[in-house]
């Protein structure tokens, strides 16, 4: 499985996979704590409707974590593998960065 992954991301050592992963398990971690952060700066009730209160939590969390990957992934040495997967993603919501 691990080798499968490293090819598909074109990681050359077993290292580099377990600061990969590392960066997404700190950016959903971080992502949690800013949306918490934020739900309390708008006083997020758990009375608020629910398509609400599911639309703020995706527009919070989604671009948290994105800034996130980038962020511990620069700190952890991997910006490059970040950015590239930032690219991807960005791509299949049809925006296009220019390189």
């Amino acid at each position: 499985m691990f080798k499968r992954l490293k090819e598909k991301w074109e990681v050359e050592s077993n290292l580099q996979l377990a600061i990969i992963f590392l960066v997404f398990s700190l950016a959903g971690s971080g992502a949690l704590v800013i949306r918490k952060l934020v739900f309390h700066w708008i006083n997020y009730s758990p009375d608020w409707p629910f398509l609400l209160s599911a639309l703020t939590y995706v527009l919070t969390i989604v671009p948290a974590y994105q800034l996130m990957l980038i962020v511990f992934g620069a700190l952890l040495g991997q910006f490059s593998f970040f950015w590239k997967f930032e690219k991807k993603l960005l791509r299949r919501f049809g925006i296009k960065l220019n390189d």
